[in-house]
C-alpha cells in the first residue's frame, strides 16, 4: 500500500480548518447587544421639534390629532426584543425580532447584525426546546408559524 503524503496533508489541513470554522459559538445575548449597537449607530439623530408660536392658530386637540404617530425606531424595537429575551419571554422576543426583520429600511450592516442575532437566539431557543423547555417550544411554534405566514 502506497501512502500519498500530499493527500494526507490536505486531509489533515481540511480537518483543522473545519474544526476552527465550527468552533465559533455565538452567544445570543452578545449577538443581540451587537445588533442593538449597529442599529442605534445607523439611526439619524432625532429631529428638533418645530418652534411653537406664542399664539396657536389651531386648537391643541386638532394639532395633536393631525400629527402622525411614529412607530418605534429600529434600535428601540431591538432594545425591547433584547429585554424580552433577557426576561425569559421568548415568544415576545421572537415576535419582536421577526417584526423588526420585516422592516424594509435597513442598511446591509444592520440587516446582517439582525440576522446574526436572530440566528443566535433561535439556535439557543431550539436547544432549549430540545431539552424540553415549554416556553422554548412555544417560541419555536410561533416562529415557524410566522415564517410560513411570511412566505
Amino acid at each position: 500500500m502506497k501512502i500519498n503524503l500530499p493527500m494526507i496533508m490536505m486531509f489533515g489541513a481540511s480537518l483543522a480548518l473545519a474544526a476552527c470554522g465550527c468552533s465559533r459559538k455565538s452567544d445570543a445575548k452578545t449577538e443581540l447587544e451587537k445588533a442593538a449597537n449597529v442599529l442605534s449607530a445607523g439611526e439619524p439623530a432625532p429631529a428638533a421639534p418645530p418652534p411653537v408660536s406664542s399664539q396657536p392658530t389651531q386648537p391643541v386637540e386638532a394639532t395633536t390629532a393631525s400629527q402622525p404617530v411614529s412607530a418605534p425606531s429600529a434600535s428601540q424595537q431591538m432594545k425591547e426584543a433584547m429585554a424580552a429575551y433577557k426576561a425569559g419571554n421568548l415568544e415576545d422576543a421572537v415576535t419582536r425580532l421577526q417584526k423588526l426583520r420585516a422592516t424594509p429600511a435597513m442598511t446591509p450592516e444592520q440587516r446582517i447584525a439582525l440576522n446574526d442575532a436572530m440566528g443566535a437566539v433561535m439556535t439557543e431557543i431550539y436547544s432549549l426546546a430540545a431539552k424540553g423547555d415549554a416556553r422554548a417550544k412555544m417560541a419555536v411554534k410561533q416562529y415557524e408559524e410566522m415564517q410560513t405566514r411570511r412566505q
